[in-house]
C-alpha cells in the first residue's frame, strides 16, 4: 500500500510542477500585466487631468512647470534608467531579436519599469504629447520578463515567449484591442508567427485584456461611430488622398526623429551632447508656447481632441495637427519616457479634420477614421497593426476594406522618406550603451541616432541601411524562437545565459 502511495503522489507533484511551468507562470504573469495596464493608465489620467486644472486657472503656468519637470526628466533618466527612455517598443524589439537574458537585463529590470512610470508621470504632469500605450508594452514585457526566475532552468525560448507575451498583452489591455494584440505582436515585434507560439500568446492577452474589462468595463477606446450603409461616390478618391497626404507627414515625423543630427541647427545638437539637462528644459519651453498657441489642445497624448473630433464635440484649428507634430517632436527630443501610438492618432484625426474641408460631402467622422490609419501606419509601416487597432478602437467594421487601404499605401509612401521607425530605434539598443561621459555624468544620448553601421551588432553589420522592412533587426532574430519552451522538465539542459 504505501509502495503504491509513494509513486502516485510524487507523479502528481511532477506533473503539477509542469503544469506551472508551463501555464501557470505566463498566467501569472497575465495577470500582472492586466493590473499594471489598469493602474498605469489610471496613474496617468490623474497625472494630466491635474496639469490640465493648473493650466486652466494659470494659463502662463507651462512656460515654467513643463521646462523645469522637462529637465528634472531628462537627468532622472540618464542618471538613473538608461533604456527607459522613448515609447519602449524599440527596447521589446532588441530583447527579441538578440539574446533575450543579456538585453533584457539591460531594458527589461524592474529598476527600468519603476523609471518607466515615474518618469512619463512626471512628463504628462508637465503637458509633455507622450501616450502611455508604447510605454505599457514595455512594462508588460519587463513584468514577464522577470518571471523567468521561476523557472528552474530559464532558456532563450522560455524568455523570448514571456517577453513577447508580455509586451502583446501590454498592448492589447492599454488599447483594450486583443486583436490588435495579436497582430502587433506578429507584425511589429517578431515579423513572423511560430504556431506553438500562439497559445501562449493568446492565453496572455485574453488574461491581461479580462483583468481590464473587469476593472474598467467593457468600452471601446474611441467610442463607436456611425458611418450608414451607403458610402459616397467619392470614398475612393479620399482614401487616395488621405492615404497619401498622411504617408507623407508620417514619413517626414519619422525622419524628423532619425536624423536628429541633420536638422537641428549645430549649436543645440552640441548642447545636447554637452549639457542635455538644459536642452531637456528649452525642449519643454518649445512644448509650452506651442501649447499656449494651440488654446491648450497640444498638450498630453491628444486623446481627448481626438474623441471630441469623432463624436462632434470638439473644434480644431486647421493647424492642429502642425503643431502637435511639432509638440511631439519636442517632447521625443530630451530622450524621457513616453509613447507615440496615442498622439499619433490624435494627429491622424487632425488631418482629417483638415481634409473635411476638401471631401465635405463625407462623413467627418470617416474621414477621421482613414487619417488615423494611415497616420499611424505612416509612422509605424505596420499598416496591418495601424488597421486593426483603429477597427477595434472605433467599432469601425463597416470600413474595414478602406481602412486597410488606407494603411497599405500610407505605410508604402513613408517608406520613401524613412526605414520602419521602430526597428530603426531598436538597432541602437542591441549593443550595450556607452558609458557615462565623465563631465558631469551625463550620458550621451539615445534618442540621437547614430549611424546605422555604428550601432548593428556585427553579425548584422551588411544590412541595407535603407530598407523597408528593417532588415538588420529581422536578421539579428535568432531561429530557435520555439514559443513554449515551457516544456522545463527537470532534466532539460540549462541555457549559460540563466541568472
Amino acid at each position: 500500500m504505501l509502495r503504491t502511495s509513494i509513486p502516485l503522489s510524487s507523479n502528481i507533484v511532477r506533473r503539477t510542477k509542469r503544469l506551472w511551468r508551463q501555464y501557470g507562470i505566463f498566467w501569472l504573469g497575465a495577470i500582472a500585466v492586466g493590473l499594471a495596464a489598469v493602474y498605469y493608465a489610471r496613474l496617468i489620467d490623474w497625472g494630466y487631468n491635474t496639469f490640465l486644472e493648473q493650466q486652466h486657472e494659470r494659463p502662463w503656468l507651462p512656460l515654467f512647470i513643463t521646462p523645469a519637470i522637462a529637465a528634472v526628466a531628462a537627468w532622472l533618466t540618464r542618471r538613473f534608467f538608461r533604456g527607459a527612455e522613448g515609447s519602449g517598443i524599440p527596447q521589446v524589439i532588441a530583447t527579441l531579436h538578440t539574446r533575450p537574458a543579456e538585453t533584457g537585463a539591460r531594458l527589461l529590470t524592474l529598476r527600468i519599469l519603476f523609471g518607466k512610470v515615474l518618469v512619463s508621470f512626471l512628463g504628462i504632469l508637465g503637458g509633455f504629447t507622450i501616450g502611455r500605450e508604447g510605454p505599457t508594452v514595455q512594462v508588460g514585457a519587463a513584468l514577464m520578463f522577470n518571471l523567468r526566475r521561476l523557472y528552474p532552468r530559464s532558456t532563450a525560448m522560455i524568455e523570448r515567449q514571456l517577453v513577447l507575451a508580455g509586451a502583446a498583452a501590454g498592448l492589447s489591455a492599454a488599447f483594450n484591442t486583443p486583436l490588435a494584440g495579436i497582430v502587433f505582436a506578429i507584425e511589429e515585434l517578431t515579423r513572423s508567427f511560430e504556431a506553438r507560439a500562439s497559445g501562449v500568446l493568446i492565453t496572455a492577452i485574453i488574461i491581461a485584456g479580462v483583468i481590464a474589462l473587469g476593472l474598467n468595463g467593457n468600452y471601446t477606446y474611441f467610442g463607436t461611430i456611425e458611418v450608414g450603409a451607403h458610402f459616397p461616390d467619392t470614398l475612393a478618391l479620399a482614401v487616395l488622398v488621405t492615404a497619401v497626404v498622411t504617408g507623407i507627414a508620417g514619413g517626414i515625423f519619422g525622419w524628423l526623429l532619425l536624423n536628429t543630427s541633420r536638422w537641428l541647427p549645430a549649436p543645440l545638437v552640441r548642447l545636447n551632447a554637452e549639457r542635455p539637462v538644459m536642452f531637456a528644459a528649452l525642449c519643454g519651453l518649445l512644448i509650452a508656447v506651442v501649447g499656449l498657441i494651440s488654446g491648450g489642445t497640444t498638450f498630453g497624448s491628444g486623446y481627448a481632441e481626438a474623441r471630441g473630433l469623432l463624436d462632434g464635440r470638439e473644434q480644431l484649428s486647421m493647424f492642429y495637427p502642425l503643431l502637435k507634430m511639432v509638440s511631439m517632436v519636442g517632447s521625443y527630443l530630451p530622450g524621457i519616457p513616453g509613447g507615440i501610438f496615442a498622439p499619433s492618432l490624435s494627429i491622424g484625426a487632425g488631418f482629417g479634420n483638415v481634409l473635411h474641408t476638401v471631401f465635405h460631402g463625407m462623413q467627418l467622422q470617416m474621414l477621421i477614421a482613414l487619417a488615423m490609419v494611415g497616420y499611424m501606419a505612416a509612422v509605424t509601416q505596420s499598416p496591418i497593426t495601424a488597421f486593426v487597432i483603429v477597427v477595434e478602437m472605433i467599432n469601425g467594421h463597416a470600413l474595414v476594406i478602406s481602412l486597410m487601404a488606407t494603411a497599405l499605401v500610407s505605410s508604402r509612401v513613408s517608406a520613401f522618406f524613412t526605414p520602419p521607425l521602430y526597428e530603426t530605434l531598436a538597432r541602437r539598443y542591441m549593443v550595450p550603451p556607452s558609458p557615462p561621459a565623465a563631465a558631469g555624468g551625463a550620458a550621451p544620448a539615445q534618442h540621437v541616432p547614430e549611424p546605422l553601421e555604428r550601432v548593428v551588432p556585427a553579425e548584422n553589420s551588411n544590412a541595407d541601411e535603407g530598407s523597408g522592412d528593417g532588415g538588420a533587426a529581422t536578421d539579428a532574430r535568432p531561429n530557435d524562437a520555439n514559443p513554449t519552451g515551457t516544456d522545463t522538465r527537470e532534466d532539460e539542459g540549462a541555457d549559460t545565459s540563466r541568472r
